[in-house]
């Protein structure tokens, strides 16, 4: 059957949390499975990263899948709970919190429950998205202290710029956690996969790797094998026409390409409709047989075309690797005005997932 697959690769996965780990030493690892796993599948992925220390998610929805499949390992909701009863739950179910609002606080506050969590307490530092100015944060804290069901703080903060490592903005946002959370008691988080892989000597008690566990660099200009990364994900599909192209002639929706010679086009069973980027341009590689070939043509729902007039033993049914193994899916991103978070987590669910454990 021709359909698009990508194989997720668990030795792979567990191989990058190993170098993360080498990096931060004796620091806890939050793996972040947000997002399904970064497209990777969350269940598959928390089971299979048994030295993580804990799990972080974005929403109630993904902590919940978590504990139903009994994921032995601490949950840290890391956008917070945003009603009563969601505070309810993860009291409940021992989900840890973050709380950036004065609304969230309130609500933690006012909940009348024996259960005890820890809170994730988050400071804005200049990101000025989430978290408390360093005024409220140090009355926040102390709040927190007070609270019964409050077992334990930890301070965290998230940096806006840490993939440009001459950003001064990450110095500045790491001299304003530093003053604010002076004297303060309690575990500290900084840093995320950009600030692991490029300030190690920035590690607090806590790191919270994302992009970085399925192999692929968040730090402008670099690739994963710049940090001894593998790929987690690759994506592939495969081949069902071959055809003859005139010079002259174009190929796909808007007639986009035009051979400029005589050309011969394999058309991939794989577009938009199963997650490959609409916008990558002409000339983004794939890979066939390990040669690369250039996508021409508009990408459409269901099919890509890519020239292989200068490839050798090119035939219907063979496996095209659209981004993985052999071909960084930071390449592909850039051909595609967009980064690696978009592809893995636009895989759409008409393609297979095969789970490789070895």
């Amino acid at each position: 059957m021709y359909q698009p697959t990508v194989d997720i690769n668990l030795s792979a996965l567990n191989h990058n949390l190993t170098q993360i780990k080498k990096r931060v030493k004796h620091a806890n690892v939050l793996a972040m499975v947000k997002a399904d796993g970064y497209g990777h599948g969350i269940v598959p992925v928390a089971q299979s990263l048994a030295a993580a220390n804990a799990f972080g998610v974005a929403r109630a929805s993904e902590a919940k899948e978590l504990v139903d499949a009994q994921i032995n390992k601490p949950v840290v909701l890391v956008e917070g709970c945003f009603d009563l009863d969601e505070y309810q739950w993860a009291l409940q179910s021992g989900v840890q919190v973050a709380i950036h609002t004065p609304v969230q606080l309130e609500q933690f506050l006012s909940l009348k429950t024996s259960k005890r969590i820890t809170v994730w307490l988050k400071l804005d530092t200049g990101m000025h998205r989430l978290g408390f100015s360093p005024t409220q944060f140090k009355t926040a804290f102390q709040q927190l202290e007070q609270c019964q069901h409050c077992v334990d703080i930890i301070s965290m903060t998230h940096f806006a710029c840490a993939d440009d490592l001459e950003n001064p903005l990450n110095e500045m946002q790491l001299s304003e956690f530093e003053q604010t959370c002076s004297g303060l008691e309690g575990q500290q988080s900084v840093a995320n996969s950009a600030l692991i892989l490029s300030r190690p000597d920035k590690i607090k008690d806590w790191v919270r790797p994302g992009i970085a566990l399925y192999g692929s660099s968040p730090i402008e200009g670099s690739q994963s094998q710049d940090f001894d990364l593998r790929p987690v994900m690759t994506f592939k599909a495969n081949i069902i026409a071959i055809n003859a192209i005139p010079k002259g002639h174009t190929v796909g929706y808007g007639c986009g390409w035009t051979a400029d010679k005589d050309s011969t086009i394999a058309v991939v069973a794989v577009g938009y409709g199963d997650g490959y980027p609409r916008h990558a341009q002409n000339g983004t590689p794939v890979l066939i047989n390990n040669q690369k070939a250039p996508l021409v043509g508009r990408v459409s729902m269901d099919m890509i075309t890519v020239d292989i007039s200068e490839l050798t033993n090119v035939n219907i049914g063979d496996s095209v690797v659209l981004w993985g193994e052999g071909l960084p899916a930071e390449e592909i991103a850039i051909c595609a005005s967009t980064i690696s978070y978009t592809l893995f987590c636009g895989i759409t669910r008409r393609v297979k997932r095969n789970y490789i454990s070895a």
